[in-house]
């Protein structure tokens, strides 16, 4: 299946809909997500690219892997105050996302997604 690019529509649907709900945090995905705010432009994020493509192979029916592109989606990384890219939005099933800065390499992101993802503390 690989990452999944998403559009502001797509996310409104797939992740969250601020608009209807700005105060409260209501994820709306069936499975938890990672959520990559990037660039074509930005070299960390096109180091990161292949590691999340190999994440979404990996985790499988166990996560989401989402790409969103700051360049066309100015609103939505607005709306989630993005200053730098990459920057990547761990969302769990239950509670509050947690937001990374900068290129993580695989085994920290591995580690974040088994830990504030799927709650496996291995």
């Amino acid at each position: 299946m690989g990452t999944i690019h998403l559009t502001k529509e797509a996310f409104l649907e797939k992740v969250v809909n601020y608009e209807t709900n700005p105060k409260e945090w209501k994820y709306l995905g069936d499975k938890p997500c990672l959520i990559d705010f990037y660039a074509d432009w930005c070299g960390p994020c096109k180091a990161v690219a292949p590691i999340l493509e190999e994440l979404a192979a990996e985790y499988e029916g166990k996560i989401y892997i989402y790409k969103i592109n700051t360049d066309e989606e100015q609103e939505l990384a607005g709306a989630f105050g993005i200053r730098s890219i990459p920057s990547i939005l761990f969302v769990p099933m239950e509670g509050q996302p947690r937001m990374s800065m900068g290129a993580l390499p695989k085994d920290q992101l591995k580690k974040a997604i088994n830990e504030i993802l799927l709650n496996n503390k291995e």
